[in-house]
């Protein structure tokens, strides 16, 4: 490719509503353009490495003896409502009625559209196990659609499915996609690491999600430094923390005005924040939920899902929600309150072993001090669940070593998936004694635009991108210092096609412009290695190589460029 061929539009400013890294340096190098908020258009530079992360994720499904396929993404209502996730699925789902009243949505996922597809075509034990993929588009109506392609509206997204005929084959098939996926991502070049995780609106028993470890990532993820758990905090398995037991002081109440905050009233009464519990409500498929958690911890919103056993995502509840239950902002705690069908009391285990704390007295500008929970919640109208968020406090759930915090972006996720889809669509088969079985599941996940920005994120410095290799637009780039000079230009060629023909994805740069600006993109772009033609490589029969990963520059004589060049690669 010459680079006075190439759309690479690239800008020398970083545009203002680009959030992260990885966002501002696409824009700024060419590699794509915003459509709308959340939406975005790939030039070739960015399409080029799609197209090698897809290769890449091709060649393991397909080693692993998964096939490809390619479903609509336009998928009918009533295979949702069959599955019962056209309402549970909630407000990320975009919906769209056809000329004739029909429902359908953008796919955000393909379980029920797999699962409808194979049930069709498979009757017989004989016919499994198989696996099934594609890589296509997927859709979510994010709420609030952020930094480029890692929350985008619009994603690539390879997802595969597997069926099997028992829970040993789905560990068999589960097994593989992990295997398979921890060599894609190797091969891609990222640092990750695969973390338990919640299995979300997906559903299924057990799941792990595959991290890039960024500090732009949205996740927080835990992992041990003396064995292998790593988890996503969101499952994160925090231990109960124990109080010193204290004798029992009388429940009072005392004014707190304008302390609103858990942080104001421990300024106020002098208290440290472990000894004050806090409050925070949520709406879980019309319930309001009271989360209780001590004052120094975090809610967990997944784990409080989980204790009430909530199948969409919990929202913060309403003013007029909380103004419905009877219950104050700011000034919450549990201590005469009630469980009823419309209302729910989680409480966090370590709130349970507190004594004489601080929490609202349910009603404006004022607290109660010398709550013991066991002693002044009503234990039967409350649910006690591990519901709080991992600290720097805990220990490895599994051998008590210490735990690490990182973020990270989530490039995969795999799942077992069970029984979920295929009770609710009727897939079933065969066995051996000609009796019907549901098929069990699996599903298999990798955002391919995600992977890219992760990559992004994870190698880059002050001039521009550092590709790994395997995903760089291009391998390398021949860089004439001067493109009005003949000779300069024909040995340029003459280098450009020896590395075509020894199989280097290589880009002539025979732009008329300086040297500088050739330079400045270069870096900008991050080709793996920059090769120079200079006045020097006429007089002395050597080009200068410079590795954009390190730095380094070495000079090569020109008729050994292709073997040089090559050998460079390997180590990239």
């Amino acid at each position: 490719m010459l680079a006075t061929k190439l759309y690479a539009p690239t800008l020398r400013e970083v545009p203002s509503d680009a959030d992260v890294v990885s966002q501002q340096l696409m824009l700024r190098a060419g590699f794509m353009r915003k459509t709308a908020n959340g939406l975005y258009s790939f030039l070739p530079l960015g399409w080029r490495s799609i197209k090698k992360i897809e290769a890449i994720v091709r060649e393991e499904m397909d080693r692993a003896s998964a096939q490809e396929i390619m479903m609509p993404i336009l998928q009918p209502a009533e295979i949702w409502k069959e599955s019962g996730r056209w309402n549970a699925y909630g407000a990320e789902m975009m919906r769209i009625n056809d000329r004739h009243d029909n429902e359908f949505c953008l796919g955000p996922t393909h379980e029920e559209m797999i699962t409808t597809l194979v049930k069709n075509e498979i009757n017989s034990y004989r016919q499994l196990p198989v696996n099934l993929y594609q890589i296509q588009s997927k859709f979510r109506d994010e709420r609030r659609p952020r930094y480029g392609l890692m929350r985008s509206r619009e994603f690539i997204m390879k997802d595969a499915y597997s069926f099997d005929v028992d829970e040993a084959g789905l560990d068999e098939s589960y097994k593989s996609m992990y295997d398979a996926y921890t060599r894609i991502f190797t091969r891609c070049g990222l640092t990750f690491r695969p973390v338990e995780a919640d299995s979300g609106a997906i559903g299924g028993s057990g799941t792990h999600e595959f991290m890039a470890i960024a500090e732009a990532g949205e996740a927080d993820i835990v992992y041990c430094t003396k064995c292998d758990y790593a988890a996503n905090i969101e499952i994160g398995k925090p231990g109960i923390m124990k109080q010193d037991e204290e004798a029992l002081q009388e429940l009072s109440v005392v004014d707190t005005p304008n302390a609103s905050t858990i942080e104001d009233v421990a300024e106020m009464l002098n208290l440290p924040l472990h000894k004050t519990i806090k409050a925070v409500v949520f709406s879980i498929d019309g319930k309001i939920v009271l989360a209780i958690v001590r004052g120094d911890h975090e809610v967990n919103e997944v784990a409080v899902q989980h204790a009430v056993l909530g199948s969409v995502e919990p929202e913060m509840a309403t003013p007029e929600e909380l103004e419905k239950v009877g219950l104050t902002a700011g000034f919450i705690s549990p201590v005469g309150l009630k469980q009823t069908e419309e209302f729910a009391i989680v409480v966090d285990e370590s709130v349970m072993e507190t004594y004489n704390v601080c929490g609202g007295a349910n009603k404006k500008d004022a607290h109660y001090i010398n709550i013991n929970p066991k002693r002044d919640f009503n234990v039967e109208d409350i649910i006690v669940a591990p519901i709080r968020l991992i600290t720097d406090d805990d220990v490895c759930p599994t051998c008590g070593g210490t735990l690490e915090h990182a973020k990270g972006i989530e490039v995969g996720q795999v799942f077992k998936l069970g029984t979920k889809y295929s009770e609710a669509l009727q897939a079933t088969f065969l066995d051996q004694n000609g009796r019907p079985n549901p098929m069990i599941m699996g599903c298999y996940g990798i955002g391919v635009s995600r992977t890219l920005a992760a990559a992004i994120e994870q190698y880059h410095d002050e001039n521009g991108i550092i590709w790994p290799r395997a995903i760089a637009p291009f391998e390398a780039v021949i860089v004439p210092i001067n493109a009005k000079d003949e000779a300069l230009m024909s040995t340029s060629q003459t280098i450009y096609t020896a590395l075509q023909d020894a199989g280097v994805d290589v880009l002539l740069d025979d732009r008329k412009d300086r040297a500088g600006v050739k330079f400045k993109d270069a870096d900008l772009i991050g080709y793996p290695l920059r090769i120079t033609v200079s006045k020097n490589t006429l007089e002395n029969n050597e080009v200068e190589i410079q590795i954009r990963k390190s730095g380094e520059a070495i000079t090569c004589a020109i008729d050994s460029v292709a073997t040089k060049v090559t050998e460079l690669l390997q180590d990239l």
